[in-house]
């Protein structure tokens, strides 16, 4: 049976390097934490596809291109990305400090941005692709209390993301947002958790999403199964913003 990214090259965190291993892919992972993304690499391997990892913070210009760069010597091209490094830190507008603002903007928007300019470039030679920028419910579509860069660091990203859309979509990049809601991270992890429940118990669903849940919507927004959609920003939920 054939398989949807096939001779493809992705650039992605954990949980959708390896939804794409699984569809075919080769993945660069990127990653701050050098343990993280080497066992990212053994997971994706024993999901059948290769695996390069590059220690990156994407909120530096060289390590960003760095990347790009080495994706490009190890398989040749690249066809997709997932943009999804985020940092968040709980606190009152007025009590944040200048030092956390700066990192929040730094990787959740500035990172991204640095990501489109260098992989974009790469994605015209291989004559298109698809990129997909991590925003959230939180900014990308209402508002959170207490966190107030994470908020204003994503509606950037939807904002940056439409924008690199109508630039690109004549040459044959999509470029997608995604905005999860209540999901199992790294950043909740340092929420209480009962307080974790209580928010669950607002979901429709009733339950807090997945990461790979949130993976397989990439891994369709990048596919041909998603071809005649660029510019949008997918929520996922568990409809949490309909009510």
């Amino acid at each position: 049976m054939s398989k949807r990214f096939d001779g493809k090259v992705a650039i992605i965190g954990r949980a959708t390097a390896i939804a794409f291993a699984k569809e075919g892919a080769n993945v660069a992972i990127a990653a701050r934490r050098t343990q993280e993304g080497e066992e990212t690499v053994r997971l994706v391997k024993e999901a059948g596809s290769d695996a390069l990892f590059v220690q990156t913070d994407v909120s530096k210009a060289a390590d960003v291109e760095a990347l790009v760069n080495k994706t490009l010597e190890a398989y040749g091209r690249l066809d997709c990305a997932f943009n999804n490094a985020g940092v968040g830190k709980l606190a009152p507008v007025i009590e944040a400090s200048e030092e956390d603002w700066d990192s929040e903007i730094d990787v959740n928007l500035k990172g991204v941005w640095l990501c489109l300019k260098y992989q974009i470039p790469a994605l015209l030679k291989t004559g298109g692709g698809a990129i997909v920028n991590m925003a959230s419910i939180g900014g990308g579509v209402i508002a959170a209390p207490n966190f107030p860069a994470y908020n204003a660091a994503k509606a950037g990203v939807v904002g940056l993301t439409r924008s690199a859309a109508l630039e690109y979509a004549s040459q044959g990049i999509r470029l997608n947002a995604i905005s999860p809601g209540l999901i199992s991270t790294d950043i909740l992890a340092n929420l209480p958790q009962e307080a974790l429940q209580q928010m669950a118990e607002t979901i429709p669903l009733r339950r807090q999403g997945r990461a790979e849940e949130v993976a397989e919507a990439v891994v369709w927004l990048c596919s041909d199964g998603a071809s005649y959609i660029t510019g949008h920003n997918l929520v996922v939920d568990g409809g949490y913003t309909v009510q």
